[in-house]
């Protein structure tokens, strides 16, 4: 359950999505005086808030909890048999997708990282675009979410790519699939820039909320296949004094992002910028 649903003021449920905590679950383990310092209010504020979550969300206290429940057991087996059906997106480097084992695979969450300017905004708009490919040409013929937090996102590019990538379907046609001549002859590059969810972020907060958001916009369009985050460090690389605080919002981040991936069979690839070294 969302940090939303409490009936809490505006300002209490802000300072909560800010400081990480993003459903009513993540309270579950946190004591009033860590609460009270995280959202700098006072403890009793802190009390009546985790009081409130407690009712709403049946959030059990540490030492009121008990035994356990655990399902979902799965065996080896199973978890190869899964991994090998799973579907891949290209990159459209035959080399890059031998070392990812065939692709950017779907239901997990790919980590791209470096200094600027190695092009890992490049592969975010390649994907965004190759998730598109349709089936009878090897593809997962989805749609892409694509969150971008440096104002690197180049539609120009994308257009490109799109030309690019019709054309090589048009080659595989002409060469390999002559009983099927011009299928692919309607598509233009505004049918890939159509399909291009875009949302530009500008400051952390943004991003927190956008992430929350994704849960209902994917179960609204069932037919996403690809979140790219460029990058998700960004907004957090200044004004974060608490270290702890940082660590926190960002491991909640790819905690949510492992989740969608894992429950909408899809495909999450984040960056991460390194900062450039002189020696």
């Amino acid at each position: 359950m969302e940090i939303a649903s409490l009936p809490i003021s505006a300002s209490q449920r802000a300072k909560l999505i800010s400081a990480g905590y993003n459903s009513i679950s993540s309270l579950s383990s946190v004591i009033p005086a860590q609460l009270a310092r995280d959202l700098g209010v006072s403890e009793n504020e802190a009390i009546a808030i985790l009081k409130v979550a407690s009712q709403r969300g049946g959030v059990e206290r540490p030492h009121e909890s008990h035994l356990a429940i655990v399902n979902g057991a799965q065996s080896a087996w199973d978890m190869l048999h899964e991994e090998e059906a799973c579907k891949r997106i290209t990159t459209s480097c035959s080399d890059l997708d031998d070392i990812l084992g065939g692709g950017i695979s779907c239901k997990e969450v790919t980590e791209i990282g470096g200094v600027p300017g190695i092009g890992k905004t490049q592969i975010g708009i390649q994907l965004a675009i190759n998730v598109q490919i349709p089936v009878g040409y090897g593809g997962v013929e989805g749609k892409a979410v694509y969150i971008d937090t440096e104002g690197s996102f180049m539609v120009e590019r994308a257009s490109q790519i799109a030309e690019a990538c019709i054309k090589d379907m048009q080659e595989y046609d002409h060469f390999l699939r002559k009983d099927l001549p011009g299928c692919q002859a309607k598509l233009t590059s505004n049918d890939f820039l159509a399909n291009i969810n875009y949302f530009r972020i500008c400051s952390y907060t943004e991003q927190i909320a956008v992430i929350n958001y994704l849960d209902k916009f994917i179960s609204e369009h069932p037919d996403v296949k690809v979140v790219i985050v460029d990058s998700i460090t960004f907004h957090f690389r200044q004004d974060f004094e608490d270290m702890a605080l940082r660590t926190r919002l960002l491991g909640g981040m790819a905690l949510k992002l492992m989740k969608l991936a894992k429950k909408f069979s899809l495909a999450v690839r984040i960056s991460i910028s390194f900062p450039a070294c002189s020696y």
